[in-house]
């Protein structure tokens, strides 16, 4: 074997062993995401809230230089890199703040939005501070919106991008489940803990299907955020904060570096 190919193969064992061993991701961006420009897009998921570490002059919207875009661009450098996502931000927030810098030279848009429309903060505190049945009824308030309603928000929002970016490939991130079942956690009942999961099943679902029906991709962060959940003991996620009330139940740093980032890197 000549010594050039003795290199490539040390070389490649090497590159198998140090994966196997530390886990690291090898999956590169596409040459059409690192080439052209990347804009993220959506609600607070996606500015990082809960994070940290929040760029100056983003105000309320609290986009972080710990969340999954903005680590995703640091490790890809794109031609340009426009971060739009707010929190607080619904379907109609996107369509008539954040579209303004999508283009035919962008290379890749990531999104994450429709939380806020199915009315997610108001469902935590409705489970939080109220009974159980009273919860399950909210959620099901919830589900049905998600049913009837979000699909036709999500579509015009889906439509928009590609009208205005043709040439993007995108990515359409979803939500994690937030609690980890069958443990002894402080907080809210079993029962209230599973109608939440599901809720996020529901909506997680509903924003796939649109998503396909679109040509986008769906990133699915339910695997990654498996074993980290709220009551695991290792959490990604934060619970009631009450120091800090708007980070309730946004991942945290860990969270998106560890849950949503590896999820970007897999498909973009």
């Amino acid at each position: 074997m000549r010594r050039s190919r003795i290199v490539l193969f040390l070389g490649s064992l090497l590159l198998a062993v140090t994966t196997a061993l530390t886990g690291a991701a090898t999956a590169q961006a596409s040459p059409q995401a690192a080439a052209g420009g990347y804009v993220a897009l959506g609600d607070s998921y996606a500015s990082g809230v809960g994070a940290g570490s929040y760029i100056s002059g983003s105000g309320d919207c609290k986009r972080s230089t710990k969340a999954h875009p903005y680590l995703w661009a640091a490790a890809n450098s794109p031609s340009s890199f426009d971060f739009k996502a707010c929190s607080g931000a619904r379907t109609g927030d996107v369509l008539s703040g954040q579209l303004g810098t999508l283009s035919t030279s962008t290379g890749l848009v990531s999104i994450s939005v429709g939380g806020n429309d199915a009315g997610f903060a108001d469902v935590m505190t409705t489970c939080v501070l109220q009974s159980d049945s009273t919860c399950l009824s909210r959620i099901a308030t919830a589900k049905a919106y998600v049913d009837s309603t979000l699909p036709g928000k999500l579509d015009g929002v889906y439509s928009a991008i590609r009208d205005r970016a043709p040439n993007a490939r995108v990515v359409v991130l979803g939500y994690p489940r937030f609690y980890e079942l069958g443990t002894s956690c402080i907080g809210l009942s079993e029962t209230k803990r599973k109608a939440v999961n599901d809720a996020a099943d529901h909506l997680d679902n509903a924003i796939a299907r649109r998503a396909g029906a679109h040509g986008f991709t769906f990133g699915d962060v339910r695997a990654t955020f498996t074993g980290h959940e709220i009551c695991s003991g290792s959490s990604w996620l934060h619970s009631v904060d009450w120091l800090n009330i708007g980070n309730s139940y946004h991942p945290t740093a860990a969270g998106q570096s560890g849950g949503y980032l590896p999820v970007l890197d897999a498909v973009a």
